[in-house]
């Protein structure tokens, strides 16, 4: 039985060939360590390190790359931005669907005394910034939200929230690990101070690789400090970007992969690939929507929101659907599309349990389908078989 990959959300699967093939040529032409000698090999790796953050800058409309900074994932880039800008006596604004790698360490910081406001999404998983302006403070030190929920796919108006914290002179932090190379993003024109972002998601780059965009003079200590392959004759850390965010080897097979996802996106186009995922969304919509047997979670929840066209629902939801069928666990429907229809996907509460409170799917969850820029119609119509088939006779 062939197998079918809709597990997109945790990691993108299967990578484009130049993933594979630049990751292949480092080892076999590079391997060098950058900036720590001054051969070839060194160097070449040096030079796969500065192209990819340039590429990420293109993307992202990042003016100088050097403010990109290079993680082994979403996770670690936001630990590095909040703890590293929630001073003593802080206060935090979030919101009701975070993933766990905002809500732990905040719940963490709580335990030290900071306050931490999270304002409640709607039913769809999205935030109002009237909302968010509303639990502002004097000494609020920072707004960390999601740009599209994991969960439901549902995409935050961020412009609209960004200039609510410009306006207050309160640094926005963006988790992105939903959305880079899924939806376009301006961190200039979204008014976006700090970005996390995942490089193994969206961008189709390898597992361990992601970044922190670092916009703003507030951040100026790093989570972790060593060496740097700059300064070598000092034993302060540097205080110059990357440099500063950056120490200890970079893992530069990985950045090699990323670098040629992120080209990859690119050239297909950004617009395209959401204008992709909306039609994907759309197929799904169309044929389980109206059908009593399917609660379904997201955009497509909202009142009346049945979209006028593709492009309206490609801005508003990532290639995300969540959903449970009546009389049925998420668990059970997720074994069985994998054990006897070969369709992979992800149920439970994936890692973001208060996003399942506020939608009402705590503590089952629910089954996540997501799909990546390799889904085709034909996929879509063979998991639809595959649901209503299980609809049909599991819950009889």
């Amino acid at each position: 039985m062939k197998t079918l990959y809709l597990d997109n959300a945790a990691t993108s699967w299967p990578k484009p060939k130049s993933v594979l093939e630049s990751m292949r040529l480092f080892f076999i032409k590079g391997g060098g360590n950058p900036g720590r000698s001054g051969h070839g090999r060194s160097i070449g790796a040096a030079r796969i390190v500065v192209q990819t953050r340039e590429l990420l800058a293109c993307l992202l409309n990042v003016r100088d790359s050097s403010k990109i900074v290079f993680t082994k994932n979403a996770t670690e880039a936001l630990n590095i931005a909040i703890y590293g800008l929630v001073g003593e006596g802080g206060h935090i604004v979030t919101s009701s669907m975070e993933h766990n790698s905002v809500m732990r360490p905040l719940t963490d910081l709580q335990n030290y005394g900071r306050e931490v406001t999270v304002v409640q999404a709607n039913a769809a998983g999205t935030v109002n910034p009237d909302d968010v302006a509303r639990a502002l403070r004097e000494h609020t030190c920072l707004v960390v939200l999601t740009h599209a929920s994991n969960v439901t796919g549902a995409v935050n108006d961020i412009a609209g929230i960004g200039e609510v914290c410009r306006d207050r002179g309160v640094p926005l932090l963006i988790d992105a690990a939903q959305t880079a190379g899924c939806v376009p993003i301006d961190v200039e024109a979204m008014c976006i101070d700090f970005l996390a972002f995942s490089g193994h998601k969206g961008l189709l780059g390898p597992q361990g690789t992601g970044g922190l965009y670092i916009g703003s003079e507030r951040l100026s200590e790093p989570l972790m400090r060593g060496g740097t392959g700059s300064l070598s004759d000092r034993e302060e850390q540097p205080d110059f970007f990357p440099d500063r965010f950056e120490s200890g080897t970079l893992n530069v097979i990985g950045i090699a992969g990323l670098g040629a996802g992120v080209e990859y996106v690119l050239n297909r186009g950004i617009s395209a690939i959401a204008d992709h995922d909306g039609g994907l969304l759309q197929l799904f919509l169309d044929e389980l929507c109206n059908d009593r047997r399917y609660q379904l979670y997201g955009r497509c929840a909202e009142e009346g929101a049945q979209p006028e066209s593709r492009t309206d629902l490609c801005i508003k939801q990532t290639g995300v659907l969540s959903l449970n069928i009546a009389g049925l666990s998420p668990s059970k429907v997720g074994q069985t599309l994998d054990r006897e229809y070969g369709i992979q996907t992800r149920v439970g509460l994936h890692c973001a349990p208060s996003a399942h409170r506020t939608i009402g799917t705590f503590p089952d969850g629910t089954v996540r389908l997501s799909w990546g820029p390799f889904t085709t119609e034909k996929d879509v119509r063979r998991v639809v078989r595959a649901l209503h088939a299980i609809a049909e006779n599991e819950a009889t």
